[in-house]
Protein backbone atom coordinates (compact mmCIF):
# COMPACT_ATOMS: atom_id res chain seq x y z
CA UNK A 1 0.00 0.00 0.00
CA UNK A 2 1.33 3.45 -1.04
CA UNK A 3 0.81 5.19 2.22
CA UNK A 4 2.10 8.55 0.58
CA UNK A 5 -0.93 9.38 -0.41
CA UNK A 6 -2.79 8.61 2.90
CA UNK A 7 -0.36 10.97 5.12
CA UNK A 8 1.14 13.99 3.23
CA UNK A 9 3.41 14.29 6.72
CA UNK A 10 5.47 10.91 5.83
CA UNK A 11 8.68 11.68 4.04
CA UNK A 12 8.23 10.72 0.47
CA UNK A 13 12.40 9.49 0.25
CA UNK A 14 13.11 6.10 0.20
CA UNK A 15 16.17 3.73 0.20
CA UNK A 16 17.44 3.07 -2.62
CA UNK A 17 16.49 -0.99 -2.05
CA UNK A 18 12.67 0.31 -1.58
CA UNK A 19 12.50 2.06 -4.69
CA UNK A 20 14.19 -0.76 -6.89
CA UNK A 21 12.08 -3.24 -5.24
CA UNK A 22 9.32 -0.98 -6.59
CA UNK A 23 10.40 -0.92 -10.51
CA UNK A 24 9.77 -4.04 -12.71
CA UNK A 25 12.61 -5.98 -12.79
CA UNK A 26 13.95 -7.38 -16.24
CA UNK A 27 14.48 -10.63 -17.09
CA UNK A 28 18.55 -10.88 -16.12
CA UNK A 29 17.96 -8.57 -12.98
CA UNK A 30 15.28 -11.11 -11.71
CA UNK A 31 17.90 -14.12 -12.68
CA UNK A 32 20.82 -12.33 -10.48
CA UNK A 33 18.23 -11.89 -7.75
CA UNK A 34 17.66 -15.57 -7.62
CA UNK A 35 20.92 -16.62 -7.81
CA UNK A 36 22.08 -14.00 -4.70
CA UNK A 37 19.49 -15.33 -2.77
CA UNK A 38 19.92 -18.98 -3.28
CA UNK A 39 23.67 -18.73 -2.53
CA UNK A 40 22.50 -16.81 0.81
CA UNK A 41 20.51 -19.89 1.91
CA UNK A 42 23.02 -22.33 0.60
CA UNK A 43 25.74 -20.82 2.90
CA UNK A 44 22.83 -20.38 6.04
CA UNK A 45 22.29 -23.76 5.87
CA UNK A 46 25.46 -24.91 5.34
CA UNK A 47 26.64 -22.82 8.84
CA UNK A 48 23.53 -24.29 10.23
CA UNK A 49 24.39 -28.19 9.56
CA UNK A 50 27.89 -27.22 10.68
CA UNK A 51 26.61 -25.70 14.34
CA UNK A 52 23.94 -28.36 14.66
CA UNK A 53 26.34 -31.67 13.74
CA UNK A 54 26.59 -34.08 16.17
CA UNK A 55 30.39 -33.66 16.71
CA UNK A 56 29.80 -30.54 18.19
CA UNK A 57 27.94 -31.77 20.85
CA UNK A 58 30.65 -33.28 22.79
CA UNK A 59 34.31 -31.74 23.97
CA UNK A 60 37.42 -33.91 22.44
CA UNK A 61 37.47 -35.66 26.34
CA UNK A 62 34.40 -37.37 25.28
CA UNK A 63 35.14 -37.94 22.17
CA UNK A 64 37.89 -39.42 23.22
CA UNK A 65 35.93 -41.51 25.17
CA UNK A 66 33.37 -42.35 22.34
CA UNK A 67 36.53 -43.27 19.91
CA UNK A 68 37.95 -45.60 22.40
CA UNK A 69 34.38 -47.50 22.82
CA UNK A 70 33.53 -47.82 19.72
CA UNK A 71 36.93 -49.02 18.69
CA UNK A 72 36.53 -51.76 20.90
CA UNK A 73 32.85 -52.60 20.07
CA UNK A 74 33.56 -53.48 16.71
CA UNK A 75 36.63 -55.00 17.40
CA UNK A 76 35.54 -57.41 20.34
CA UNK A 77 32.00 -57.64 18.43
CA UNK A 78 32.82 -58.49 14.88
CA UNK A 79 30.13 -57.44 12.30
CA UNK A 80 28.27 -55.77 15.07
CA UNK A 81 27.38 -51.90 14.46
CA UNK A 82 26.53 -49.87 17.17
CA UNK A 83 23.11 -47.89 17.53
CA UNK A 84 23.08 -46.73 20.75
CA UNK A 85 25.17 -44.49 23.06
CA UNK A 86 24.28 -43.43 26.28
CA UNK A 87 25.85 -41.28 29.33
CA UNK A 88 26.28 -40.85 32.71
CA UNK A 89 28.26 -38.71 34.87
CA UNK A 90 29.69 -39.28 38.04
CA UNK A 91 29.75 -36.64 40.96
CA UNK A 92 30.47 -34.13 43.50
CA UNK A 93 28.73 -33.33 46.35
CA UNK A 94 29.35 -29.96 47.92
CA UNK A 95 27.69 -30.58 51.04
CA UNK A 96 25.35 -32.92 53.00
CA UNK A 97 27.21 -35.80 53.51
CA UNK A 98 26.05 -39.28 54.41
CA UNK A 99 22.70 -38.48 54.95
CA UNK A 100 20.87 -39.71 52.21
CA UNK A 101 20.18 -42.90 54.40
CA UNK A 102 18.54 -41.25 56.69
CA UNK A 103 16.53 -39.19 54.64
CA UNK A 104 18.44 -36.24 54.70
CA UNK A 105 19.46 -33.47 52.54
CA UNK A 106 22.46 -32.61 50.24
CA UNK A 107 23.69 -30.73 47.29
CA UNK A 108 25.35 -32.35 44.78
CA UNK A 109 26.23 -31.53 40.94
CA UNK A 110 27.30 -33.94 37.98
CA UNK A 111 30.63 -33.51 36.41
CA UNK A 112 31.87 -33.89 33.07
CA UNK A 113 33.19 -36.75 33.88
CA UNK A 114 31.39 -40.05 32.93
CA UNK A 115 31.42 -43.67 31.70
CA UNK A 116 29.82 -44.01 28.03
CA UNK A 117 27.98 -47.54 26.44
CA UNK A 118 28.56 -47.61 23.03
CA UNK A 119 26.31 -50.84 21.66
CA UNK A 120 23.20 -52.52 20.20
CA UNK A 121 20.26 -54.59 21.49
CA UNK A 122 16.83 -55.94 20.88
CA UNK A 123 13.53 -57.10 22.61
CA UNK A 124 13.44 -60.88 21.09
CA UNK A 125 10.18 -62.65 21.13
CA UNK A 126 11.42 -65.72 22.89
CA UNK A 127 10.72 -67.39 26.63
CA UNK A 128 14.27 -68.09 27.34
CA UNK A 129 16.66 -65.78 29.35
CA UNK A 130 18.16 -62.44 28.17
CA UNK A 131 21.70 -62.37 26.98
CA UNK A 132 24.07 -59.60 27.92
CA UNK A 133 27.69 -60.00 26.14
CA UNK A 134 30.01 -56.63 27.45
CA UNK A 135 33.35 -55.77 27.38
CA UNK A 136 34.81 -52.66 29.06
CA UNK A 137 37.73 -50.38 27.88
CA UNK A 138 39.67 -51.44 31.03
CA UNK A 139 40.61 -54.61 29.86
CA UNK A 140 38.87 -55.36 26.77
CA UNK A 141 40.74 -59.00 26.51
CA UNK A 142 37.74 -59.61 29.38
CA UNK A 143 34.61 -60.06 27.37
CA UNK A 144 31.86 -61.27 29.53
CA UNK A 145 28.72 -63.30 28.37
CA UNK A 146 25.75 -63.27 31.42
CA UNK A 147 21.97 -64.72 31.25
CA UNK A 148 19.45 -63.53 33.23
CA UNK A 149 16.19 -64.42 33.66
CA UNK A 150 13.77 -63.08 37.15
CA UNK A 151 14.18 -66.31 39.43
CA UNK A 152 18.59 -64.80 38.45
CA UNK A 153 19.99 -64.52 42.15
CA UNK A 154 23.59 -62.38 42.67
CA UNK A 155 26.35 -64.19 42.68
CA UNK A 156 28.58 -64.53 45.87
CA UNK A 157 32.07 -63.12 44.48
CA UNK A 158 31.36 -59.80 43.63
CA UNK A 159 33.47 -57.89 40.69
CA UNK A 160 32.80 -54.93 38.77
CA UNK A 161 30.78 -57.05 36.03
CA UNK A 162 28.77 -57.79 39.01
CA UNK A 163 27.24 -54.05 39.35
CA UNK A 164 26.22 -54.23 35.24
CA UNK A 165 24.43 -57.63 35.84
CA UNK A 166 22.33 -56.17 38.91
CA UNK A 167 21.47 -53.14 36.53
CA UNK A 168 20.29 -54.97 33.90
CA UNK A 169 18.03 -57.37 36.58
CA UNK A 170 16.28 -54.39 37.35
CA UNK A 171 14.79 -53.80 33.98
CA UNK A 172 13.73 -57.33 33.19
CA UNK A 173 10.31 -56.89 34.74
CA UNK A 174 9.58 -54.20 31.81
CA UNK A 175 9.42 -56.57 29.50
CA UNK A 176 6.61 -58.04 27.99
CA UNK A 177 5.74 -61.80 29.05
CA UNK A 178 7.26 -64.69 26.71
CA UNK A 179 10.02 -61.82 25.34
CA UNK A 180 13.83 -60.91 26.47
CA UNK A 181 16.49 -58.92 25.78
CA UNK A 182 20.04 -59.63 23.90
CA UNK A 183 22.37 -56.84 24.18
CA UNK A 184 25.72 -56.13 23.31
CA UNK A 185 28.02 -53.29 24.42
CA UNK A 186 31.30 -51.84 25.86
CA UNK A 187 31.68 -49.52 28.45
CA UNK A 188 34.83 -46.88 28.55
CA UNK A 189 34.40 -44.15 32.04
CA UNK A 190 37.48 -42.07 33.14
CA UNK A 191 35.66 -41.16 36.55
CA UNK A 192 38.90 -42.14 38.44
CA UNK A 193 37.89 -45.59 40.43
CA UNK A 194 37.92 -45.20 44.33
CA UNK A 195 37.69 -41.76 44.00
CA UNK A 196 34.68 -40.75 45.62
CA UNK A 197 33.63 -39.78 42.65
CA UNK A 198 30.84 -42.16 41.82
CA UNK A 199 32.53 -44.35 39.50
CA UNK A 200 29.89 -47.03 40.12
CA UNK A 201 26.91 -45.42 40.20
CA UNK A 202 27.86 -43.78 36.98
CA UNK A 203 29.04 -47.45 35.47
CA UNK A 204 25.16 -48.13 37.08
CA UNK A 205 23.14 -44.96 35.62
CA UNK A 206 24.79 -45.33 31.91
CA UNK A 207 24.03 -48.92 31.59
CA UNK A 208 20.18 -48.37 32.81
CA UNK A 209 20.22 -45.23 30.28
CA UNK A 210 21.07 -47.49 27.26
CA UNK A 211 18.73 -50.73 28.40
CA UNK A 212 16.12 -47.77 28.59
CA UNK A 213 16.82 -47.13 24.92
CA UNK A 214 17.10 -50.58 23.96
CA UNK A 215 13.56 -51.37 25.59
CA UNK A 216 12.00 -48.07 23.77
CA UNK A 217 8.23 -47.97 25.20
CA UNK A 218 8.76 -50.92 27.58
CA UNK A 219 10.82 -49.26 29.93
CA UNK A 220 8.78 -48.31 32.87
CA UNK A 221 6.35 -49.63 31.49
CA UNK A 222 4.60 -50.37 34.63
CA UNK A 223 5.61 -47.22 36.58
CA UNK A 224 4.48 -44.46 33.39
CA UNK A 225 3.41 -42.14 36.05
CA UNK A 226 7.01 -41.62 37.92
CA UNK A 227 9.69 -39.74 37.27
CA UNK A 228 12.33 -41.58 35.16
CA UNK A 229 15.39 -40.05 36.75
CA UNK A 230 14.33 -41.06 40.04
CA UNK A 231 12.93 -44.86 39.02
CA UNK A 232 16.36 -45.23 36.96
CA UNK A 233 18.14 -44.38 40.67
CA UNK A 234 15.97 -46.35 42.68
CA UNK A 235 16.49 -49.27 39.99
CA UNK A 236 20.44 -48.78 40.14
CA UNK A 237 20.62 -48.41 44.29
CA UNK A 238 19.30 -51.28 44.29
CA UNK A 239 21.66 -53.21 42.31
CA UNK A 240 24.54 -52.18 43.68
CA UNK A 241 22.46 -53.03 47.45
CA UNK A 242 21.75 -56.42 46.81
CA UNK A 243 24.08 -57.57 43.81
CA UNK A 244 27.15 -55.52 44.94
CA UNK A 245 26.22 -55.65 48.25
CA UNK A 246 27.44 -52.33 49.07
CA UNK A 247 24.86 -50.64 51.82
CA UNK A 248 25.21 -47.34 49.45
CA UNK A 249 22.61 -44.20 49.78
CA UNK A 250 20.66 -43.34 46.96
CA UNK A 251 22.09 -39.79 46.34
CA UNK A 252 24.93 -40.80 44.11
CA UNK A 253 22.61 -42.56 41.62
CA UNK A 254 20.06 -39.65 41.72
CA UNK A 255 22.63 -37.16 40.88
CA UNK A 256 23.70 -39.19 37.82
CA UNK A 257 20.47 -39.94 36.80
CA UNK A 258 18.88 -36.70 37.18
CA UNK A 259 21.73 -33.80 37.15
CA UNK A 260 21.25 -30.84 35.05
CA UNK A 261 23.71 -28.73 33.26
CA UNK A 262 24.77 -25.40 35.29
CA UNK A 263 23.15 -26.60 38.39
CA UNK A 264 23.48 -28.27 41.81
CA UNK A 265 20.20 -30.48 42.83
CA UNK A 266 19.45 -30.32 46.63
CA UNK A 267 17.51 -33.70 47.32
CA UNK A 268 15.05 -34.45 49.84
CA UNK A 269 15.62 -37.65 50.05
CA UNK A 270 12.19 -37.88 52.84
CA UNK A 271 10.09 -37.21 49.88
CA UNK A 272 13.15 -38.13 47.24
CA UNK A 273 12.08 -34.75 45.40
CA UNK A 274 14.56 -32.11 44.13
CA UNK A 275 15.12 -28.78 43.46
CA UNK A 276 17.75 -26.49 41.11
CA UNK A 277 19.93 -24.58 42.56
CA UNK A 278 21.96 -22.38 40.58
CA UNK A 279 24.70 -20.41 42.24
CA UNK A 280 24.22 -16.51 41.70
CA UNK A 281 25.92 -14.78 38.61
CA UNK A 282 27.48 -12.11 40.94
CA UNK A 283 31.34 -12.75 41.18
CA UNK A 284 30.55 -16.60 40.90
CA UNK A 285 33.80 -18.34 42.11
CA UNK A 286 34.63 -22.20 40.62
CA UNK A 287 34.95 -25.16 42.34
CA UNK A 288 38.22 -27.48 42.60
CA UNK A 289 38.22 -30.95 43.00
CA UNK A 290 41.56 -32.76 44.49
CA UNK A 291 41.73 -36.48 44.38
CA UNK A 292 44.62 -37.47 46.70
CA UNK A 293 44.65 -40.86 45.50
CA UNK A 294 43.42 -42.38 48.43
CA UNK A 295 41.14 -45.17 47.18
CA UNK A 296 38.35 -46.81 49.46
CA UNK A 297 35.52 -49.39 49.00
CA UNK A 298 31.84 -48.48 50.40
CA UNK A 299 30.79 -51.92 50.56
CA UNK A 300 33.33 -52.80 53.18
CA UNK A 301 35.41 -51.45 56.24
CA UNK A 302 33.53 -48.30 57.91
CA UNK A 303 30.51 -47.43 55.66
CA UNK A 304 28.23 -49.65 56.59
CA UNK A 305 29.79 -49.26 60.56
CA UNK A 306 28.54 -46.01 60.09
CA UNK A 307 25.01 -47.01 59.01
CA UNK A 308 24.39 -49.25 61.87
CA UNK A 309 25.44 -46.55 63.99
CA UNK A 310 22.69 -44.43 63.07
CA UNK A 311 19.87 -47.08 63.15
CA UNK A 312 21.06 -47.22 66.70
CA UNK A 313 20.91 -43.41 67.02
CA UNK A 314 17.75 -42.99 65.63
CA UNK A 315 16.28 -46.16 68.26
CA UNK A 316 17.38 -43.96 71.02
CA UNK A 317 15.80 -40.91 69.70
CA UNK A 318 12.68 -42.40 69.05
CA UNK A 319 12.52 -43.58 73.00
CA UNK A 320 12.21 -39.94 73.96
CA UNK A 321 10.14 -39.16 70.89
CA UNK A 322 8.36 -40.85 68.95
CA UNK A 323 7.39 -38.92 66.32
CA UNK A 324 11.06 -39.21 65.52
CA UNK A 325 11.25 -41.71 62.39
CA UNK A 326 14.81 -41.09 61.12
CA UNK A 327 17.83 -38.78 62.17
CA UNK A 328 16.20 -36.66 59.37
CA UNK A 329 13.52 -35.78 61.86
CA UNK A 330 15.38 -34.88 65.14
CA UNK A 331 16.95 -31.80 66.11
CA UNK A 332 20.21 -30.93 68.42
CA UNK A 333 17.72 -30.73 71.53
CA UNK A 334 16.27 -33.56 70.41
CA UNK A 335 19.60 -35.37 70.00
CA UNK A 336 20.94 -33.52 73.42
CA UNK A 337 18.28 -35.37 75.36
CA UNK A 338 18.57 -38.52 74.40
CA UNK A 339 22.62 -38.43 74.83
CA UNK A 340 22.36 -40.79 78.06
CA UNK A 341 20.38 -43.31 75.88
CA UNK A 342 22.77 -43.34 73.43
CA UNK A 343 26.78 -44.75 73.32
CA UNK A 344 29.22 -42.29 72.72
CA UNK A 345 30.09 -42.80 69.29
CA UNK A 346 26.26 -43.04 68.31
CA UNK A 347 26.20 -39.67 69.48
CA UNK A 348 28.37 -38.29 67.71
CA UNK A 349 26.74 -39.90 64.69
CA UNK A 350 23.52 -38.00 64.76
CA UNK A 351 25.29 -34.78 66.22
CA UNK A 352 27.05 -34.91 62.45
CA UNK A 353 23.37 -35.70 60.73
CA UNK A 354 21.51 -33.09 62.67
CA UNK A 355 24.23 -30.13 61.97
CA UNK A 356 25.05 -31.29 58.02
CA UNK A 357 21.43 -31.16 57.18
CA UNK A 358 20.94 -27.63 59.09
CA UNK A 359 24.30 -26.64 56.86
CA UNK A 360 23.12 -28.03 53.39
CA UNK A 361 19.89 -25.80 53.66
CA UNK A 362 21.98 -22.55 54.70
CA UNK A 363 24.15 -23.44 51.62
CA UNK A 364 21.42 -24.14 49.13
CA UNK A 365 20.61 -20.18 50.18
CA UNK A 366 23.63 -19.14 50.35
CA UNK A 367 24.30 -20.25 46.19
CA UNK A 368 20.95 -18.65 45.13
CA UNK A 369 22.24 -15.06 47.45
CA UNK A 370 25.46 -14.87 46.43
CA UNK A 371 26.50 -14.88 50.28
CA UNK A 372 29.89 -17.00 49.01
CA UNK A 373 31.86 -16.54 52.47
CA UNK A 374 28.72 -17.84 54.18
CA UNK A 375 28.72 -20.45 51.86
CA UNK A 376 32.95 -21.42 52.63
CA UNK A 377 32.01 -21.30 56.76
CA UNK A 378 29.55 -24.30 56.20
CA UNK A 379 31.74 -26.53 54.07
CA UNK A 380 34.62 -25.60 56.46
CA UNK A 381 31.88 -26.91 59.37
CA UNK A 382 31.16 -29.84 57.45
CA UNK A 383 34.70 -31.24 56.62
CA UNK A 384 35.26 -30.73 60.76
CA UNK A 385 31.77 -32.27 61.68
CA UNK A 386 33.03 -35.70 58.89
CA UNK A 387 36.50 -35.24 60.53
CA UNK A 388 35.24 -35.05 64.13
CA UNK A 389 32.06 -36.32 64.59
CA UNK A 390 31.56 -38.46 61.77
CA UNK A 391 34.98 -39.84 61.52
CA UNK A 392 35.48 -40.61 57.98
CA UNK A 393 38.57 -38.63 56.67
CA UNK A 394 41.60 -39.56 56.79
CA UNK A 395 45.05 -37.55 57.26
CA UNK A 396 45.75 -37.18 53.27
CA UNK A 397 42.10 -35.86 53.14
CA UNK A 398 42.34 -33.36 56.14
CA UNK A 399 46.16 -32.09 54.69
CA UNK A 400 44.59 -31.05 51.04
CA UNK A 401 41.55 -29.07 53.05
CA UNK A 402 43.88 -27.77 55.69
CA UNK A 403 46.30 -26.47 52.63
CA UNK A 404 43.17 -25.20 50.46
CA UNK A 405 41.61 -23.05 53.69
CA UNK A 406 44.65 -21.61 53.62
CA UNK A 407 45.16 -20.52 49.92
CA UNK A 408 44.25 -16.65 49.11
CA UNK A 409 40.37 -16.60 47.57
CA UNK A 410 39.58 -19.94 49.08
CA UNK A 411 36.07 -19.51 50.91
CA UNK A 412 35.65 -22.92 51.86
CA UNK A 413 37.08 -26.66 51.32
CA UNK A 414 35.73 -30.37 52.62
CA UNK A 415 36.17 -33.75 52.18
CA UNK A 416 33.48 -34.51 49.65
CA UNK A 417 32.21 -38.23 48.92
CA UNK A 418 31.86 -41.26 51.40
CA UNK A 419 35.25 -40.55 52.57
CA UNK A 420 38.08 -42.65 54.13
CA UNK A 421 39.96 -41.57 51.05
CA UNK A 422 38.49 -39.90 47.92
CA UNK A 423 38.77 -36.13 46.59
CA UNK A 424 37.92 -32.83 48.79
CA UNK A 425 35.94 -29.83 46.86
CA UNK A 426 36.80 -26.22 47.64
CA UNK A 427 35.01 -23.05 47.02
CA UNK A 428 37.29 -20.48 45.16
CA UNK A 429 37.38 -16.84 43.45
CA UNK A 430 37.66 -17.78 39.93
CA UNK A 431 41.33 -15.42 40.14
CA UNK A 432 43.14 -17.88 42.32
CA UNK A 433 41.84 -21.02 40.99
CA UNK A 434 45.16 -21.81 38.77
CA UNK A 435 47.18 -21.10 41.57
CA UNK A 436 45.36 -23.38 44.53
CA UNK A 437 45.80 -26.12 42.15
CA UNK A 438 49.80 -25.54 41.61
CA UNK A 439 49.46 -25.16 45.58
CA UNK A 440 47.88 -28.30 46.14
CA UNK A 441 50.29 -30.35 43.87
CA UNK A 442 53.25 -28.67 44.93
CA UNK A 443 52.37 -29.10 48.78
CA UNK A 444 50.50 -32.34 49.28
CA UNK A 445 53.31 -34.10 47.31
CA UNK A 446 56.42 -32.21 49.55
CA UNK A 447 53.63 -33.79 52.57
CA UNK A 448 52.55 -36.96 51.65
CA UNK A 449 54.85 -37.87 48.85
CA UNK A 450 51.29 -38.64 46.65
CA UNK A 451 50.29 -37.00 43.42
CA UNK A 452 47.21 -34.68 43.26
CA UNK A 453 44.94 -34.48 40.41
CA UNK A 454 43.23 -31.78 40.58
CA UNK A 455 40.76 -30.03 37.66
CA UNK A 456 37.85 -26.94 37.71
CA UNK A 457 34.90 -28.42 37.18
CA UNK A 458 31.08 -26.49 36.26
CA UNK A 459 27.80 -28.75 36.92
CA UNK A 460 27.61 -31.15 33.59
CA UNK A 461 24.27 -33.00 32.47
CA UNK A 462 22.71 -36.07 34.06
CA UNK A 463 22.19 -39.43 32.43
CA UNK A 464 21.09 -38.96 28.85
CA UNK A 465 21.78 -40.53 24.80
CA UNK A 466 23.70 -38.93 22.28
CA UNK A 467 22.82 -39.48 18.31
CA UNK A 468 24.89 -42.79 16.95
CA UNK A 469 25.77 -40.56 13.76
CA UNK A 470 28.96 -39.10 16.13
CA UNK A 471 30.66 -42.00 16.04
CA UNK A 472 31.72 -41.72 12.27
CA UNK A 473 32.63 -37.68 12.67
CA UNK A 474 34.61 -38.22 15.64
CA UNK A 475 36.64 -41.51 13.56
Amino acid sequence: RNTEHDDPNLPRRRSFLWHSLRRPLSLASTLSTMMVLQSIALFILLAASSAFSPATMVDSQMAQKLKEASTIFQETFENTQPTCIAVAPGRVNLIGEHVDYTGGFVLPFAIDYSTVVVGTGCVKSDRGPSTIRFVSSNNPQDVATIELDLQSKPPTKVDWKTYVAGTVFQYLDDLPAGHSLDVTFCICGDVPLGSGLSSSASLEVSVARFLEEILGNNAFSKCRDEDPAKIRALRCQKAENEWAQSPCGLMDQYISSAGQEGSLLLIDFTSLDYHLTRMAPTNEPVLVVANSNVQHAIGSGEYPVRVKQCKIATEALQKINSKISSLRDATMKDVEAAKEKMDPISFLRAKHVVTENERTLKAKNALEDGDWKLVGELMNASHASMRDDYEVSCEEIDILVEIAQKHPGVYGSRLTGGGFGGCTVTLVDKSQASALIDTLKKEYKERTGKECFCFETNAAKGAHCLPVDILKEIS
